[in-house]
Order: structure tokens, then sequence, then C-alpha cells
């Protein structure tokens, strides 16, 4: 009847591997669809990275700044940091270059609270992290450097 010279499949079964392998990849997919969409789970990465940043915040060791103002020693130590790492962006007299002028008024405020914060953590555009090269304790002696600045 239907004697064609091709070879014909007919009715042969898929090896049961494969057909193993292609319900497991269906399983897993459902299984995550189910687990990792945020309308069907509720889950979602923003919620986990909020809570992890908010946790990391209430655990940031807060630093005390030491007031050196009116120490030589202090100021002297100071200019000698501020020459060395602060001077090729803001200047060796503070008055600014790549970097704003540190004798005026500051724009993230010029407390010593906030001169230690700008100096620590760094600012955006521009301005790098100092606490890690400097320390707390170098940062504190800058910031009574400025202060003989801002005297002026």
């Amino acid at each position: 009847m239907h004697d064609t010279e091709e070879p014909q499949e007919s009715h042969n079964k898929i090896p049961k591997g494969w057909m193993l392998f292609f319900v497991g990849g269906i399983i897993f997919l459902v299984g995550y669809i189910v687990s990792y969409t945020p309308a069907i789970s509720g889950w979602s990465f923003y919620q986990i990275f909020e809570k992890e940043m908010a946790d990391a915040a209430k655990t940031k060791p807060q630093t005390s700044v030491t007031h050196y103002s009116g120490n030589k020693e202090a100021i002297a130590d100071g200019n000698t940091i501020f020459a060395s790492n602060c001077a090729p962006c803001h200047k060796a007299d503070a008055t600014g270059g790549i970097g704003p002028n540190l004798t005026g008024t500051l724009k993230y405020g010029s407390t010593q609270a906030a001169l230690h914060e700008s100096i620590s953590t760094g600012r955006p555009n521009g301005m790098p992290p100092f606490l890690q090269q400097l320390g707390s304790d170098r940062i504190d002696k800058v910031i009574s450097f400025l202060e003989t600045l801002r005297k002026k």
C-alpha cells in the first residue's frame, strides 16, 4: 500500500531519559516562575535590598569627631596631611581648583561633623572617600587646619 523507498519512523517512543529531562525542566520552570514572580509570590529583590540597607545603616559605626581646635601640633599635622592629600584638588591655600573653595561657604555644611562626613565618606561628582586612607583622627586634624584657614 504505502510502499515508498524512504525510511519512516512509525510510532517510535521518545527515550525515557529525554522524557524525564523534558518533564523535569517543565516542573523546574513552573516552580521557578511561582517562586520568583512578584505578582504571584510577592518576592522582590528590592524588598530584600532595602531591608539589608536599613540593617546596615543601623549597624554603621558612628565616628566621633575629635576637636583639635586651637591645638598647634594638630594644626601643623593637618597642614601636612592637607598638603599631601587635599592640595592637588583644592590648592595649597584651599581656595579651590578641581575641588571647591574650602575657605568659603560649603555646599554640605561647614560644621566639624559635616566636614568629617564629607571627607570620610566623600561626596557625589568628584570627592572620593578618605576614611580608609587617612583614618578618623587624621581627618580631624585636617579639619582643625581648615578652621584656621576659614578664620583668616
